[in-house]
C-alpha cells in the first residue's frame, strides 16, 4: 500500500518497532500497537495529540518556549512549492498547452507586482486564470526577498487559515502553530509575491489579510461573482476575457495535432460564438476531435482487414460526424461516453464527492481496477478535470452535465464506499498526517455523504491526523461532523471525545467561551459513562480555561456594579452653601475675568467643585467667603479625594453620588405670584378633611368663628371662612387629576362659594355680606384657578393633603398676598 501511495521505505515499519520521525510529527508506539502520538506547540500551550485517549494540553514550561523561527532558504521554498503543486500522474507526461493572447495581461501583471501593487485578476471559470498565474510566477521569481508563494483560496472564507499557510510556507516552524499575536507579528515581516488562486473571499476578510501583510504584493485570481474588495483596499482590477477567433483556431489545432479542415474551421467559429472564446471549451473540443479521429481511424483499419468468423462486429463501418454545436458547448456527456470504464467509474466517484476526485493512488481500491490510476491522466487530457491546489476536481459545469445523464444516481453508495476506505486509510499507522491533510477535501466530502456509523469511524480516525498536520480548519469541520454523527448513532463515548477535542481546539485558538462550553459538555458525558481518565483530562483543560479568563480579566478589568458598602467618610469634601450678604451692588465683573475656583490645600487634599455660573453674573471667591459676596454658592455633590483613578463602577458612582452627603441650609424663600382669578367663574370647594390636617383646620376655623364680636355663626349648615395667607413655599402640592375626589358627608351638602374677593363667612370686626345658600347645587360648576391652601402658622408639621385645583400655580419672583377659602362643617353647639 505504501509503495502504491508513493511512500519511501522508511515509513514501512513493523508493529514492534518505533516509527521514525516524520517531517512534522514524532510517532511513538502504543502498548497495543503503533499509534501516532504527536507533540505540538500551539501558542503558549504544549499540545499532545493522542488518537487513542484524546488530546492533552498544558502550559509551556519555563525554558521550553520555542525559539524565533527562521525563514526558509530559496531551495527549501522551491521544494515546498513543488510539493504544493498537483501530483504527477503515471504514464507519459502530457504536452504543455500554449498560453495564447495573454502577453499583454502578463506584462501588466508583472509590472504592477514589481511596484508592490496588489492586483485582482477577474475572469470566468475556464478562462485560463491558473495558466496565467503560472506564467506570472516564472517572471516574478526575483522581485521579493521571500520569493513567490502559491496559495489556494478554494473553500476559504476567512483570512486566518491563509495567514497560517503563508507563515508555514515562509518560516521553518513545522511543529509550531503560533498564537494570534505572534502570527500577526511574524507575517508582517514577510516580503513576498503571493499568488492566491481560486479566491472566494472579499470585503472585510480580504482587507484583514492585506493589512496583516503590508510587505506582500498579492495577485488574486477570482471569478466575477466573488465579492469585490473594499474601496479602501487600493487593489488594481484586471479582467480576463475570452480568446479571439484566430487564437481559438490555433489552440484547437495544437490540441488536435493537425491542421483543421474547412468543416472543422466553420464548426470552431460557431463554437467560439457560443462559448465566448473560453479556452476550456476549446480544450474539450480538441478532445472531441481526437476521439473522432481515433474512431474513424479504427474504422478504416477494420475495412482493410477481413473480420474473423467469431468476431461480432458489422462489416460496414460507420463514419463518426462532427459533434453538434450543443455537444460542443456541453461536451461532458459525449466525452465521458468515449473514455475507459475506469475513467467513468472515477467520474461517478467524483460526482458523489461533490466534484472532488480522490488521489490517483486511491482509485484502484475504490474502482476495483488495478490500472484505474491512469484514469486521472485520461480525464485531465479531455478537459474534464482541472487542478486546484494539490488535487484535481471536476471542471466548471462538468458535474452538472454528468448528473443530468445519470452519473449521480449511485452517489449514496459511492460515498459510503469512499468513507469506509478513508476510515481504514487515515487510521493506518504508516500514513503520515501530511498525506491525510492533502486529501482533506475528499475526506470531508466522503464524511458528508456517509451513513452515521461510517461517519463516526472516519471522523474518529481522521481528526488526529488533521490536528497533527496543523490543518486545523479541516480538524474543526471533521470534529463537528463526527459529534453530530455520534449523537445520531447514540455513541456517547465518541460524542464525548469529539466535544473534548473541540474544547481543546478552541482553547488553543483563545476562544475561551467556546472552550468552556465544549469541555463542560464533554465532562458531563464522560461523567455519565464513569470515565475517570477522560473526566480528569477534561477538568485539566477546563482549569486552563479558568486561568485564561482570570488573566484576561486582570489585564483588562471591566467596570463592575458592586453593592454599596459602608464607605468611610474620610477624604470627602463638602461645599456648604453660604447665603449672600446684604451688600450694595458691586461693580460688574468683565466677561474676560476667569471664574474663581477653590484651590486645594495640598496635593493629597480633595478638590472643591463650584456650581456653574450664568454669563454676566457676579462671582464671589469661595475661600474665604466674605460678607461682600453677591452670588451665593450652590451646594454641590461631595467629591471623594482619591489619588488614583476609579477602577470599578461602584467607585465611579461613589465619587459622583456619595452615600452620606451633608445637608445644606434651606435657601431663602422665593415669592410666588398667583395669577388673578378669571372674572365670572366660581370654584367648588370639596370637603377633603382627613387626619391631622382636618382636625387642625377645623380648630382654626372654629376659633376664628368664636372670636368674632359682630355676629354669631349660623346654627345650621357649613361655615365658610376666608383667611388671608401669604404663600411661603414656591412648590405647591396639587392633585394630579387622576385621584378621585373625596365625597362630602351626607349631613353636610355642598354649598356654593362666593365670588373671589368676597367674604362669605363672619370675619372678626365685620358683618357677613350675605348668607350662603343652603340649596345644594345639582351640577358642580367649574372652579377657577386659585392659590393653594396654606396651613395656619400655629400648626406643627401638618400632613400634606392634595387639594384639587384647576391648574398648578406657577412660581414667580415677586411676593403677593392671596386669599384662601376653606370650608369646615360646623354643628350646633
Amino acid at each position: 500500500m505504501d509503495r502504491t501511495h508513493g511512500q519511501t521505505e522508511q515509513h514501512e515499519q513493523p508493529t514492534g518497532g518505533s516509527a521514525p520521525a516524520a517531517p512534522t510529527a514524532a510517532a511513538t508506539p502504543a502498548a497495543a500497537g503503533p499509534a501516532r502520538v504527536v507533540s505540538l506547540t500551539a501558542g503558549g500551550f504544549a499540545l499532545t495529540v493522542n488518537p487513542v485517549d484524546g488530546s492533552e494540553i498544558e502550559p509551556l514550561r519555563p525554558g521550553t518556549e520555542p525559539a524565533r523561527p527562521a525563514k526558509r532558504a530559496a531551495a527549501a521554498r522551491a521544494a515546498r512549492a513543488a510539493a504544493a503543486r498537483p501530483p504527477a500522474l503515471p504514464g507519459p507526461a502530457a504536452p504543455a498547452r500554449p498560453l495564447l493572447a495573454r502577453e499583454e495581461e502578463r506584462e501588466r501583471l508583472v509590472r504592477l507586482l514589481g511596484r508592490g501593487r496588489s492586483v485582482r485578476l477577474t475572469g470566468p471559470s475556464g478562462s485560463g486564470r491558473s495558466a496565467l498565474l503560472d506564467a506570472v510566477a516564472d517572471r516574478c521569481e526575483g522581485l521579493a526577498p521571500d520569493g513567490v508563494v502559491r496559495l489556494s483560496g478554494y473553500g476559504q472564507q476567512q483570512s486566518g487559515e491563509l495567514l497560517h499557510a503563508l507563515y508555514a510556507t515562509v518560516y521553518e516552524a513545522d511543529q509550531q502553530r503560533p498564537g494570534r499575536a505572534e502570527l500577526l507579528a511574524r507575517v508582517r515581516e514577510i516580503g513576498a509575491v503571493v499568488l492566491l488562486d481560486d479566491l472566494e473571499m472579499g470585503g472585510t476578510a480580504l482587507d484583514e489579510l492585506m493589512r496583516a501583510t503590508p510587505e506582500c504584493a498579492y495577485l488574486l485570481a477570482a471569478t466575477p461573482d466573488t465579492r469585490a474588495p473594499s474601496d479602501d483596499s487600493h487593489v488594481e482590477e484586471v479582467f480576463l476575457g475570452g480568446l479571439g477567433k484566430a487564437d481559438c483556431l490555433e489552440l484547437l489545432e495544437a490540441g488536435v495535432g493537425r491542421p483543421l479542415t474547412d468543416e472543422e474551421t466553420a464548426w470552431a467559429g460557431d463554437l467560439r460564438f457560443a462559448s465566448e472564446g473560453l479556452p476550456l471549451r476549446f480544450v474539450q473540443a480538441a478532445a472531441l476531435l481526437r476521439q473522432r479521429d481515433e474512431l474513424n481511424h479504427h474504422a478504416e483499419d477494420d475495412e482493410e482487414e477481413e473480420p474473423g468468423v467469431f468476431e461480432e462486429r458489422p462489416r460496414d463501418a460507420v463514419h463518426v460526424p462532427l459533434p453538434t454545436l450543443a455537444e460542443g458547448a456541453a461536451p461532458a456527456e459525449l466525452l465521458a461516453s468515449r473514455v475507459s470504464e475506469s475513467a467513468r467509474a472515477a467520474l461517478r466517484i467524483a460526482c458523489a464527492l461533490g466534484g472532488e476526485l480522490p488521489h490517483h493512488a486511491h482509485l484502484p481500491a475504490l474502482v476495483g481496477d488495478t490500472h484505474a490510476d491512469t484514469a486521472v491522466a485520461e480525464l485531465l487530457a479531455c478537459g474534464l478535470l482541472t487542478p486546484v491546489g494539490t488535487r484535481y476536481r471536476l471542471a466548471s459545469g462538468v458535474a452538472r452535465q454528468l448528473e443530468e445523464v445519470g452519473y449521480g444516481d449511485t452517489a449514496p453508495e459511492e460515498a459510503r464506499t469512499a468513507a469506509r476506505h478513508y476510515a481504514w486509510w487515515t487510521g493506518h499507522a504508516s500514513v503520515v498526517p501530511e498525506r491525510v491533510a492533502a486529501e482533506a477535501d475528499a475526506v470531508l466530502a466522503a464524511l458528508a455523504g456517509a451513513d452515521v456509523v461510517a461517519a463516526v469511524l472516519l471522523a474518529r480516525t481522521a481528526a488526529p491526523a488533521f490536528a497533527a498536520s496543523l490543518h486545523w480548519e479541516a480538524w474543526e469541520r471533521v470534529l463537528r461532523s463526527g459529534a453530530e454523527a455520534a449523537r445520531k448513532a447514540g455513541e456517547v463515548a465518541e460524542q464525548a471525545y469529539f466535544h473534548h477535542e473541540l474544547g481543546v481546539l478552541a482553547l488553543c485558538e483563545e476562544r475561551l467561551d467556546r472552550a468552556r462550553a465544549e469541555l463542560e459538555t464533554s465532562i458531563g458525558l464522560r461523567g455519565a459513562l464513569a470515565d475517570k481518565r477522560g473526566t480528569v483530562a477534561g477538568r485539566r483543560a477546563l482549569a486552563l480555561v479558568v486561568d485564561g479568563e482570570t488573566a484576561r480579566a486582570a489585564a483588562s478589568p471591566p467596570l463592575r456594579l458592586e453593592a454599596p458598602g459602608a464607605a468611610a467618610a474620610a477624604g470627602e469634601a463638602v461645599t456648604v452653601a453660604t447665603p449672600a450678604a446684604a451688600a450694595p451692588k458691586a461693580a460688574p465683573v468683565p466677561k474676560a475675568a476667569p471664574v474663581s475656583k477653590a484651590a486645594p490645600v495640598a496635593s493629597e487634599a480633595p478638590t472643591t467643585k463650584v456650581a456653574p455660573v450664568a454669563p454676566g453674573a457676579r462671582v464671589a471667591p469661595v475661600v474665604p467667603v466674605s460678607a461682600e459676596a453677591v452670588t451665593r454658592m450652590t451646594p454641590v455633590v461631595p467629591v471623594t479625594g482619591r489619588s488614583d483613578a476609579p477602577t470599578t463602577l461602584s467607585e465611579v458612582f461613589e465619587d459622583a453620588f456619595p452615600l452620606n452627603p451633608k445637608p445644606a441650609p434651606p435657601a431663602a424663600p422665593r415669592p410666588a405670584t398667583a395669577p388673578p382669578p378669571a372674572p365670572g367663574r366660581r370654584r367648588l370647594v370639596l370637603l377633603a378633611g382627613a387626619g391631622a390636617l382636618a382636625v387642625v383646620t377645623l380648630g382654626t376655623v372654629v376659633s376664628l368663628a368664636l372670636s368674632s364680636s359682630d355676629s354669631a355663626p349660623p346654627e345650621q349648615g357649613p361655615a365658610v371662612s376666608s383667611t388671608p395667607a401669604v404663600t411661603e413655599s414656591a412648590t405647591t402640592m396639587v392633585n394630579s387629576g387622576n385621584d378621585p375626589a373625596p365625597e362630602p358627608p351626607v349631613s353636610a351638602p355642598p354649598a356654593e362659594t362666593s365670588a373671589p374677593g368676597q367674604s362669605t363667612a363672619p370675619t372678626p370686626g365685620r358683618s357677613p355680606a350675605r348668607t350662603p345658600s343652603r340649596r345644594p347645587s345639582p351640577t358642580p360648576p367649574k372652579s377657577p384657578p386659585t392659590t393653594p391652601v396654606s396651613p395656619a402658622p400655629t400648626t406643627a408639621d401638618p400632613s400634606p393633603t392634595p387639594t384639587e385645583t384647576g391648574e398648578p400655580t406657577p412660581t414667580a419672583t415677586t411676593t403677593q398676598t392671596g386669599t384662601t377659602t376653606s370650608v369646615s362643617p360646623v354643628t350646633d353647639r
